[in-house]
């Protein structure tokens, strides 16, 4: 019985109940009225059930019409997505959008790039995820993701494409009652730093198994993500490396702070940002509007600025 079910029938059912009559919905649709009225009347005849009630000056909308009406806005607003998405596919542009973030990044960058980006692209589907260290760049190389706004590592990646989007700066804090605190502005020696717990970022990828870089004493405590990392600072657990964006507010009210060390002086270490694709995969327009958006976010600089020293 639906078989015979067409978009115009469907347009032309929920125009006539949003306009008020068949008269209309036939301007509306740029139609005569008599071709309003078959559609109807077809409609009607497919779907066994009488839509509107004729027997007043103006069409009304029967319980039936009311009920099916919801059902008749859904088809014909998922067809026109679907020839919209159509056409986003034809022009170029990604049928959705794949993006591993460094957890080193500045959330609120994040946010307002995938804001901007729900307006500037409304019928592209964004999938974001956040990462650290390897398995950030093992989302892109295993193609889960086509586009990283990573942090640089040390180490080769020649089936990838790096492009700068800016920088974030790493400093070694501890909490104001923990040991090391006490040092203030003198450097911290090696020796000292190896008689307490350094908490590190572990990596979630095989890609850095066997490599450590910045770990200061042999006595780690490994943790999966920087917001637990941040609130063991905090509570004097150890001490360890935050981007500054992080902790700017922990350093201007004295909760934490800076410890300087040979690898990461009191005035921190630059970590720079790529947008990292495979190179065998040319970026589109979404990919590449998007590394640009997060790039002028992460080059803002931070609110604190001046409390890094």
């Amino acid at each position: 019985m639906l078989d015979g079910v067409s978009l115009d029938q469907l347009r032309t059912f929920v125009t006539a109940a949003d306009t008020g009559s068949f008269s209309a919905a036939a301007r509306k649709l740029n139609r005569v009225q008599s071709a309003v009225s078959g559609w109807v009347n077809g409609l009607e005849a497919q779907l066994g059930v009488t839509l509107f009630d004729r027997t007043g000056r103006y069409p009304k909308l029967t319980r039936e019409g009311v009920l099916l009406l919801a059902d008749a806005r859904n088809i014909v607003a998922n067809a026109d997505l679907m020839k919209a998405r159509a056409r986003l596919i034809a022009s170029g542009i990604e049928p959705e959008l794949s993006v591993v973030a460094d957890v080193f990044l500045p959330k609120a960058a994040i946010t307002a790039a995938a804001k901007a980006f729900a307006h500037e692209f409304p019928l592209t589907p964004l999938r974001l995820f956040v990462e650290g260290l390897g398995a950030g760049y093992q989302a892109v190389l295993d193609g889960r993701c086509s586009l990283g706004i990573l942090a640089n590592l040390p180490v080769a990646f020649h089936s990838l494409d790096f492009e700068r989007v800016g920088d974030v700066t790493l400093l070694m804090v501890a909490a104001k009652e923990h040991p090391l605190a006490r040092f203030g502005d003198r450097r911290v020696p090696r020796s000292e730093l190896a008689k307490h717990v350094q908490l590190v970022l572990t990596d979630r990828s095989e890609l850095m198994a066997g490599r450590d870089f910045g770990v200061l004493s042999p006595s780690t405590w490994r943790l999966a993500d920087l917001a637990t990392k941040h609130a063991f600072l905090k509570d004097g657990v150890g001490y360890g490396s935050m981007p500054l964006h992080m902790v700017e507010t922990d350093l201007a009210d004295g909760s934490l702070v800076v410890i300087d060390v040979d690898e990461m002086p009191r005035t921190g270490a630059v970590l720079t940002i790529s947008a990292v694709r495979r190179a065998s995969v040319p970026a589109g327009p979404a990919a590449q509007w998007f590394a640009a958006r997060m790039a002028a976010g992460a080059n803002r600089p931070p609110r604190h600025a001046d409390s890094a020293g």
